[in-house]
C-alpha cells in the first residue's frame, strides 16, 4: 500500500509527495510530505480494497521487502495512501487498477475507519470491487498472490504474518457485515 501515483497517472509518487494531513474527524489541517507524515506520525488518509473474483475469492498477497511500511506481510486489501487533494473514491479506483495491473474497476465504499498503533493514525476508506481473475499484479508492490476463498483466507487468519492495519480493517469488515440489517 504504499506505492502511489499522481492522480491521473501513472508516474509512481515518493517520500516529496504531498499528502492532506487530517484531525481525528478527518478534516484536512495541513498538508506534509509523504516522509514526513509518515516519520512524525501524521494522521493522513488511506483506502483499502477487498478485490473479488467473479467466483467471489478475496484476491491475497504478500508485499515485497523494499516497502516503506509493513514489508514482507500479507494483506487481504490491495490500497495506500490518498494524495494532497485526491478524493477517497480516486484513490481506492488508482491504487486498485495499479496493484492488479487492471483497468475499469468501480470499488463501492462501504465505511470508513480511524487507524491507529503506536506507530501510524490514518483515517481508512474500505472498498470492494470485482476485478477479473487473470491480475498482473505491480511488482513494486506484491511479491506473491493468490485468490483465496474467505474460508481459506479464515484458516490463515493466525497463521500468516498480516499487515496491522489489514487485519484491523478485515475484523471491521466482518463486524460490519454482521450488522442488523446488511445481511
Amino acid at each position: 500500500m504504499d506505492a502511489m501515483s499522481a492522480p491521473g497517472t501513472s508516474q509512481p509518487l515518493n517520500a516529496d509527495e504531498l499528502l492532506d494531513i487530517v484531525d481525528a474527524q478527518d478534516r484536512v489541517v495541513g498538508q506534509a510530505s509523504r516522509g514526513e507524515a509518515t516519520a512524525r506520525r501524521l494522521r493522513h488518509r488511506c483506502v483499502f480494497v477487498l478485490a473479488r473474483d467473479a467466483d467471489d475469492r478475496i484476491f491475497v498477497h504478500r508485499r515485497t521487502p523494499e516497502k516503506l511500511v509493513f514489508p514482507s506481510l500479507y494483506d487481504m486489501f490491495v490500497g495506500g495512501v490518498v494524495g494532497a487533494g485526491e478524493s477517497y473514491d480516486d484513490a481506492a479506483r488508482r491504487e486498485a487498477e495499479e496493484e492488479l495491473g487492471v483497468h475499469g474497476l468501480s470499488p463501492a465504499p462501504l465505511f470508513r475507519f480511524l487507524y491507529e498503533s503506536a506507530e501510524h493514525t490514518w483515517w481508512s476508506a474500505v472498498y470492494e470491487a470485482r476485478t477479473p481473475a487473470a491480475v498482473e499484479p505491480q511488482a513494486e508492490e506484491v511479491a506473491w498472490h493468490s485468490f483465496l476463498t474467505e474460508a481459506e483466507l479464515a484458516d490463515r487468519l493466525d497463521a500468516w504474518p498480516w499487515v496491522p492495519d489489514g487485519l484491523a480493517a478485515w475484523q471491521r469488515l466482518t463486524l460490519w457485515r454482521s450488522a442488523p440489517g446488511r445481511a
